[in-house]
């Protein structure tokens, strides 16, 4: 079957390029992915699938039953953009500007539709029932993971047992075209977003010493003691990481400001530690400020949770991987601090969410990330083997 489904991912190579370079060309954001979702509903639906559209907006799933009895499983892929200008020079470089598909949705959503394709032309070796889940509105908060979820993506249906188990692949810039990273057990960070205001008092610049506080000089301390949260608080053993990455003071060269603000992310492998952290982000800061004549307001947007891969199922696809790309593709993917609402499916059902490497060390979420387009085939080829296999072995 391995062999087939090879062949199979090299004939439809070129239709899943195609669909790439159209996603790529015509960029949607997060939760207007009209067009998008239009586009990957009539392909599905040419395949003979179930179509369901409408899922949170824009979210579509398509539902291929095998010949033979099996499992149901649950294969995911992404279609957002990011507000990013493009600055690739490709040929289908975005026609949207200031939207791109710098984080990869394009491959992913065309992958999956290729992994579709696949199934479809050999159903009669399909075990159980695959749903092909395009959503919406991963880039951001709240995402939309979890509002599919909760419309029953996952849900049994007639003559249908629910989903058993979950699947998905992301991108990885710095690992060769085609190859997979797997990684069993915390796996993604948890990523809530850090806001703390400072209030002082505004004044001339040559007079610090008559104002009460001045907010610019507090928020700097607030930021340089909002790592000892980091260093001296959090659990050795536990991956962590706070980074402000704006502070916005708008005085002048001759004006304090009054206000100050800062503003960063939170990111952490294990749920109990990360709100534990929130607390303590609240109380340094407020007590920081107060320590200098200041007061600070704190406001920590909650994000994704961690992700975490199920250790049974994360060695059925390194096996599975073994035998597709061969030992010298398969990768022991790292911690990655990247936050992602696959997460939500991972909370409701065993699963892992794997890698494809992108042949490029452009970083995701910038200007030049452009993939290698040798990734979609097996993007598209392993997604399929994988489910097929999984099916067969649970059979």
């Amino acid at each position: 079957m391995i062999d087939l489904i090879k062949s199979t991912a090299d004939d439809v190579y070129p239709d899943v390029v195609d669909l790439r370079r159209t996603l790529h060309r015509h960029p949607e954001l997060s939760g207007v992915e009209h067009e998008t979702a239009r586009r990957v509903a009539d392909r599905l639906e040419d395949l003979g699938l179930d179509v369901r559209t409408g899922i949170h907006e824009t979210g579509v799933l398509a539902t291929l039953n095998g010949s033979k009895s099996g499992p149901t499983l649950l294969l995911r892929g992404d279609m957002d953009a990011l507000p990013i200008e493009e600055e690739t020079g490709l040929d289908f470089a975005s026609e949207n500007e200031g939207v791109m598909h710098a984080c990869g949705h394009d491959v992913h959503t065309s992958s999956l539709l290729g992994a579709a394709m696949i199934l479809a032309r050999h159903r009669e070796a399909v075990h159980g029932q695959v749903r092909f889940c395009f959503q919406p509105h991963e880039e951001r908060l709240p995402g939309g993971a979890r509002f599919m979820i909760e419309e029953g993506v996952l849900d049994a249906t007639d003559g249908s047992s629910g989903v058993e188990a979950v699947l998905g692949q992301h991108v990885k810039p710095g690992l060769p075209a085609g190859s997979i990273g797997v990684r069993p057990g915390d796996f993604m960070a948890s990523s809530d977003e850090v806001y703390v205001t400072v209030h002082g008092e505004g004044g001339h610049s040559a007079k610090p010493h008559e104002l009460s506080a001045d907010a610019t000089y507090v928020a700097s301390q607030i930021l340089s003691a909002l790592q000892s949260i980091i260093s001296r608080q959090c659990p050795p053993d536990v991956p962590s990481i706070l980074t402000i990455g704006r502070l916005i003071a708008d005085g002048a060269a001759n004006v304090i400001p009054s206000t100050a603000r800062l503003e960063g992310t939170f990111r952490a492998m294990d749920e109990d530690w990360r709100f534990r952290a929130h607390d303590l982000i609240e109380r340094v800061a407020t007590h920081t400020a107060e320590a200098h004549g200041a007061t600070a307001e704190v406001d920590v947007k909650v994000g994704y949770p961690a992700l975490r891969n199920d250790e049974t199922v994360t060695s059925i696809v390194k096996d599975a991987a073994l035998d597709y790309v061969g030992p010298d593709r398969t990768v022991d993917a790292d911690y990655w601090f990247a936050g992602e609402d696959f997460a939500y499916f991972l909370q409701e059902r065993p699963g892992t969410f794997y890698q494809l490497g992108a042949g490029t060390d452009r970083g995701l979420h910038t200007p030049e990330f452009a993939v290698d387009e040798e990734a979609l085939r097996t993007g598209a080829g392993f997604m399929a083997y994988l489910a097929w296999r999984y099916g067969a072995d649970q059979k």
